[in-house]
């Protein structure tokens, strides 16, 4: 059970490095778009489009790294023993 802890652990520092990744990949290709956009066309500002949906998936993406969601791999190791427990007691009682 330890070596499957430390795989987790392992993946989750890889999840986490992943998104920290996206994350400069993010506000660097953000900046340079802002300098062009402001650069050749300053009266229509197109930017933000990239900006508001990239960010909307980079806040999904954090979410899953670093949030606690109701469906994270906690919830689904006690949902697993519950059923594992309620299919033992149910083979005992027959």
């Amino acid at each position: 059970m330890d070596e499957k802890k430390v795989e987790r652990a392992r993946e989750k520092v890889e999840s986490i490095k992943k998104f920290y990744t996206d994350l400069w990949s993010y506000i660097g290709v953000n900046v340079l778009l802002i300098a062009v956009n402001l650069i050749t066309s300053p009266h229509e500002l197109w930017f933000y489009w990239v900006t508001v949906f990239w960010g909307i998936a980079l806040v999904f993406h954090a979410i899953k790294v670093f949030g606690k969601g109701r469906f994270d791999e906690e919830w689904e190791e006690r949902k697993v023993k519950e059923i594992l427990e309620k299919e033992k007691k149910k083979g005992g009682d027959n």
